[in-house]
């Protein structure tokens, strides 16, 4: 079964994130079921919806207005920018609070977090529920439950074949040269 898909920004594209921004995520897309193709979603409030019932709701290209499994791919599944697949049937954030995929620098990995009603980061479940003990009025609204940290998995072979990726690997390289060579 195919799975929502949040893509991160093409590398050097300017819709990329600048390092300290809220998320790396520069367009979220979704795999019909049935064609297999690749629609774009407009908002992350759409896309949160589509992915937390997923299972239970397969998704469909007839599902969006005016468009079917005959209308052409809206984004090709290629390696022109870094590909990060979700997990279905995570829970969508609840209210007055957001979730945020953060790709690392090396682009090995991504970061979850959650920006809490009071403004700051929750890193795991535990902050979570500190942030409940400290704060008793949302523990009727907010629920240890609603939050998944479980990261998205990165496709790889969309990141070696990116140009960010090959800079950094290339850098990293040069580092460990110069190192090497003053030993």
């Amino acid at each position: 079964m195919s799975s929502p898909a949040p893509v991160p920004a093409s590398p050097g594209s300017s819709s990329q994130r600048k390092r300290g921004s809220t998320e790396s995520i520069g367009l979220y897309a979704v795999q019909c079921c049935e064609c297999y193709k690749w629609r774009t979603i407009p908002t992350k409030d759409e896309f949160e919806t589509i992915r937390e019932n997923f299972t239970a709701d397969p998704w469909f290209c007839s599902k969006r207005p005016d468009c079917s499994c005959k209308d052409p791919a809206d984004i090709e599944y290629d390696s022109s920018r870094i590909w990060v697949i979700d997990k279905p049937n995570i829970p969508k954030p609840p209210p007055n609070t957001e979730r945020l995929v953060i790709m690392r620098g090396d682009l090995t990995k991504t970061d979850i977090y959650y920006v809490l009603p009071n403004g700051k980061r929750a890193k795991g479940t535990g902050d979570v529920q500190k942030f409940l003990d400290a704060n008793p009025e949302y523990k009727d609204s907010l629920s240890l439950e609603s939050f998944s940290f479980t990261m998205p998995k990165i496709v790889e072979e969309t990141v070696s074949n990116s140009s960010a990726w090959k800079t950094k690997k290339t850098k990293k390289q040069d580092k460990a040269n110069a190192s090497s060579s003053k030993n």
